[in-house]
């Protein structure tokens, strides 16, 4: 078995989903994502976005304990992210926290939501603000799709627009071995 590679994009992302950087993501841990996005954009926890967001958490985090034990070190996550599990679990998951952050329900975030979303989600703001700027076009709005094909085309490939939100090209924090 190779070892992994602490720079990849997979490792970014399970680093920022490892909230006390103990080597594994706790259920607690991940579905706290739903209620900080949730704060951070003043949705009432019983708001049915927030519900349906919590529900779609649930799934992933289901999908990927493949132990059932509760908590998802890095080889079960590097072993369950790819194309398949962000079709299946992630894109649905990830559109519905974008959907907290969409108040009035357009399909478009502007700067401020964008960055309140990825900023509760994980991310320094410094780096959700580049992330926008690289992502918005035209219009200082970010619409779901554009944004869902940016993370997906980062979580499968390691290039993408949202690679800034994840701080690609800094040193990681931390690593956890």
């Amino acid at each position: 078995m190779s070892s992994p590679r602490f720079d990849s994009p997979q490792h970014r992302i399970f680093t920022m989903l490892d909230v006390d950087g103990d080597g594994a993501i706790t259920h607690a841990e991940y579905l706290a994502r739903v209620d900080r996005v949730a704060s951070a954009m003043g949705r009432d926890a019983h708001h049915p976005v927030v519900a349906a967001s919590r529900a779609a958490h649930e799934a992933v985090f289901k999908d990927m304990d493949s132990d059932r034990d509760g908590r998802v070190t890095f080889e079960e996550y590097r072993t369950w992210v790819g194309h398949d599990a962000f079709e299946r679990s992630c894109r649905p998951a990830l559109g519905s926290l974008f959907d907290i952050a969409d108040i009035d329900a357009d399909g478009r975030l502007n700067r401020d939501e964008f960055v309140r979303l990825r900023t509760a989600a994980g991310n320094a703001g410094t780096d959700a603000t580049a992330a926008f700027d690289v992502l918005d076009t035209d219009d200082g709005l970010l619409d779901r799709d554009t944004y869902l094909a940016s993370i997906k085309k980062f979580v499968t490939t390691g290039s993408s627009p949202m690679a800034a939100a994840y701080g690609a090209g800094q040193p990681l924090p931390s690593t956890h071995s």
